[in-house]
């Protein structure tokens, strides 16, 4: 019998999860169905029952539903939280069994390994600089420091940053105190690429040889040009997509797929 799975969000069609699960469940043998599902903005939790009781084994969330998955109590269900949701205060893969609900985030393990196996980045040791203070960050600060790197925060608005890093024990920093810092990653976890705004960052922020890494997918945005002119290597946000897709086809199936032609067709 197929197991049914889905994706949640609000918009949803774009969502490019619904084609790299199929790939991986042809690549791995894996019997399974996956859909993209447009949930009502006022109907998330309505949407995660109806799956529930048609017999869905999981799903996956995006925006704008992730603080709300992780918010989940479903009542007379056992809801099990892992500790990068619990971090995160945001979860993108929910699993069904019976009366219980786990809860969890792959972003960053997903971001760690596209860093790590994708780019060839050893993380330990390494200065990165997270520009952004949202959920994004936050679902990628813990995966990234078990990883051994170090880690400052930045934010437009300063405040944010601050409150961030002190509740997860790193540096923060204004966008103007970064004057005098470089960095050997710079990750632009904000959603400026989406409007085409610039990150006010200093020309200096990169280190020879640096990384700038763009969240964002299938966009060449303000902030890689402004990297690629200041001489760093740039890459954008699919290896993350594919990798914490992955990651959760994983929990799933208890198989791990191989990312790499996934990512070579997508490329291409």
């Amino acid at each position: 019998m197929t197991d049914r799975y889905a994706v949640i969000g609000n918009p949803i069609s774009h969502s490019k999860s619904p084609l790299i699960h199929r790939m991986f469940a042809a690549q791995t043998g894996q019997d399974i169905s996956y859909e993209a599902i447009e949930a009502p903005l006022d109907g998330f939790a309505a949407t995660i029952e109806r799956l529930r009781n048609a017999g869905y084994k999981g799903c996956n969330v995006t925006v704008p539903f992730k603080q709300q998955a992780f918010q989940l109590l479903p009542e007379g269900m056992q809801v099990i939280c892992s500790e990068d949701a619990e971090n995160a205060m945001a979860a993108n893969t929910l699993s069904f069994s019976g009366n219980r609900i786990q809860i969890q985030n792959t972003d960053g393990s997903g971001l760690v390994r596209d860093l790590e196996e994708n780019l060839n980045i050893d993380l330990e040791g390494k200065n990165i600089l997270l520009v952004g203070a949202g959920g994004a960050s936050r679902g990628v600060l813990s995966p990234l420091r078990r990883a051994g790197a170090n880690i400052t925060i930045t934010n437009r608005t300063e405040d944010k940053a601050h409150f961030l890093a002190k509740r997860f024990r790193m540096a923060s920093c204004s966008y103007e105190g970064l004057l005098e810092k470089q960095f050997d990653i710079v990750i632009n976890a904000t959603s400026a690429g989406l409007t085409d705004s610039q990150i006010p960052l200093p020309e200096s922020i990169f280190t020879p040889n640096a990384l700038a890494y763009d969240m964002m997918y299938g966009r060449e945005t303000p902030f890689m040009a402004f990297a690629r002119d200041q001489g760093a290597q740039v890459a954008d946000g699919l290896g993350m997509l594919v990798e914490q897709a992955a990651e959760a086809f994983f929990i799933w199936r208890g198989v791990r797929p191989d990312t790499r032609p996934v990512l070579d067709a997508l490329h291409k």
